[in-house]
């Protein structure tokens, strides 16, 4: 099966559109071909997928939430004990990260009743301007409740982060739009590329869900 690309939102900013297959990263180098399971959505901007991604190695580094707590990646993946939703957002985004948060935002709505039991974790891909303060009002933007945390860090720790996400773009413009879940119960992360909507996210959480 040939794998899925997905069209970057570089035309809503009169750049050319191009599309990212499994033989180029973001960057331009390199990349080994994503492992495509199913389409899980798309439209004419974006062509959503589903890649099951094996355990990833991610680095034990210290982050800050959006009340200026320090806290460990490792830590707070794993801080609520259920599945744990991640994707990747800058505050003065006004392409796709506005789209990944309103999912959020209508994911907790949807799963009120437990939404103290699924864990959604924003982390920023623009540290350097992206303060706590920042952050904070972004998800009072967004009516964040109880159990959605924004993160940032020092460039340094971002990039280890974004890179053992496999999410690393040099430009913060040209980020890709994934969601990545994983259940408590499996060192498995899941990827959804692409702007899925909150019924395919609900879906694909039921998957993940104990």
């Amino acid at each position: 099966m040939p794998v899925a690309g997905a069209v970057l939102d570089g035309g809503r900013r009169g750049r050319s559109r191009r599309r990212l297959g499994g033989g180029e990263s973001l960057d331009g180098g390199p990349q080994p071909a994503l492992r495509v399971h199913e389409e899980v959505g798309g439209g004419d901007d974006l062509l959503a997928f589903r890649d099951a991604v094996e355990d990833l190695d991610l680095p034990d580094v210290t982050l800050v939430n959006q009340d200026g707590v320090r806290v460990t990646l490792r830590e707070i993946l794993t801080c609520a004990g259920g599945p744990v939703l991640v994707d990747f957002v800058y505050t003065t985004c006004t392409t796709i990260c506005p789209v990944l948060s309103i999912n959020f935002q209508n994911f907790q709505r949807t799963i009120h009743e437990e939404s103290g039991k699924a864990h959604l974790v924003s982390i920023s891909v623009d540290p350097e301007f992206d303060t706590p303060k920042e952050m904070k009002a972004y998800l009072k933007r967004y009516q964040a409740k109880p159990g959605w945390d924004f993160l940032t860090g020092s460039r340094e720790d971002v990039d280890r982060v974004l890179k053992a996400f496999k999410v690393y773009a040099r430009n913060k413009m040209d980020h890709p739009p994934v969601i990545l879940l994983k259940s408590p119960k499996d060192k498995r992360w899941v990827r959804l590329y692409g702007l899925i909507g909150t019924t395919e996210l609900l879906v694909e959480y039921e998957k993940v869900r104990p």
